[in-house]
C-alpha cells in the first residue's frame, strides 16, 4: 500500500514537474526587426495586439547601413530579453533574422514579405532571379545609399494604406546602405529552428513567386495575405495571428 501510495506521489510530481516546463519554455518574447525603406513605427497596430494578448513585444531599429551592423544592433536587444525569443523579420530584415536567428535564444523564425537567404546568398541576387516589374529604387548622391522614388512609393511599397499615411511613410523612410544589399549570408538559422513565413500576394516590392520559393525551400509553415509589401500596417491583426500561432508551436 505505502509503495502504492509513494509511487501514485512520484507520478504527480514528475506530471506537475513536465506541465511547469512546458509552461517555462512557452515563447513570451517577440523580437521584430523592420525591412528597408521604412522603420519600426509601421509595427505599432500589431505589437498593440500580440501586447494585448500577453506577448513581450520588442521592435529593433537597425541602422540599416550594413547587414553586420543591422546584426549586432539586433543582437544587443535579443540579450536584453529574458527566456526564449520568436524573432521576426519583414523584407531586408529577414537577411537580419537569417543570421542573427543563430542565438541560442531564439527558438524561431518568422518571416513577414520577407527575404528567407540561404548560405551566400543576398538581397541582390535573390531580388534579380525573380523581378517584381515595381520598385523605382533610386541611389543617393553619393553612390552609398538607396531610397525609394516618393512618387512611386505608395504603388510600390504600401498600395492597401491610406493616402495620407503612404506620403508620409515616403517621406520618413530609412535609405538603406548598397553594402547591406550586397552582403552575404554566412549562416542560416532556418537550416536549424523553425520558421514560418507569410507571402504578401500584392506585394510588388518582393515577386511573391520568390516569397512561395524560398519559404518552400526552409520548410517554413506558410500562410498568404492578400496584402501589398506593407503587410504588417495593412493587416495587422492577420500578421499578429501568424506571429501568436508561431509562438506557441515554437514553446512546444
Amino acid at each position: 500500500m505505502n509503495r502504492r501510495l509513494l509511487f501514485t506521489a512520484a507520478l504527480a510530481f514528475a506530471t506537475t514537474s513536465i506541465a511547469f516546463a512546458a509552461e517555462a519554455a512557452a515563447v513570451k518574447n517577440i523580437v521584430i526587426v523592420h525591412g528597408a525603406l521604412a522603420d519600426g513605427s509601421g509595427w505599432r497596430k500589431a505589437t498593440e495586439i500580440l501586447q494585448n494578448r500577453g506577448f513581450k513585444v520588442t521592435i529593433v531599429q537597425e541602422p540599416l547601413t550594413s547587414l553586420d551592423d543591422d546584426v549586432a544592433a539586433t543582437k544587443r536587444v535579443l540579450d536584453l530579453q529574458d527566456g526564449p525569443i520568436l524573432l521576426v523579420g519583414h523584407s531586408y530584415g529577414g537577411m537580419i533574422i537569417t543570421e542573427a536567428g543563430n542565438d541560442p535564444n531564439v527558438a524561431g523564425l518568422v518571416y513577414v514579405a520577407a527575404f528567407q537567404p540561404d548560405k551566400d546568398e543576398n538581397v541582390l541576387s535573390l531580388a534579380s532571379s525573380k523581378p517584381t516589374g515595381g520598385m523605382d529604387i533610386k541611389e543617393t548622391k553619393d553612390g552609398k545609399y538607396l531610397y525609394l522614388d516618393p512618387a512611386a512609393f505608395a504603388a510600390d511599397f504600401a498600395a492597401d494604406l491610406p493616402k495620407a499615411e503612404t506620403d508620409f511613410m515616403a517621406r520618413s523612410q530609412v535609405f538603406v546602405s548598397k553594402q547591406a544589399f550586397a552582403a552575404k549570408i554566412a549562416q542560416p538559422a532556418w537550416r536549424t529552428k523553425p520558421s514560418w513565413s507569410i507571402v504578401a500576394t500584392e506585394d510588388r516590392s518582393i515577386n511573391p513567386e520568390l516569397e512561395r520559393d524560398m519559404a518552400k525551400r526552409a520548410g517554413s509553415d506558410v500562410t498568404e495575405i492578400k496584402a501589398s509589401h506593407a503587410v504588417f500596417a495593412s493587416q495587422p491583426e492577420k500578421v499578429a495571428e501568424v506571429i501568436e500561432k508561431a509562438a506557441n508551436k515554437a514553446g512546444e
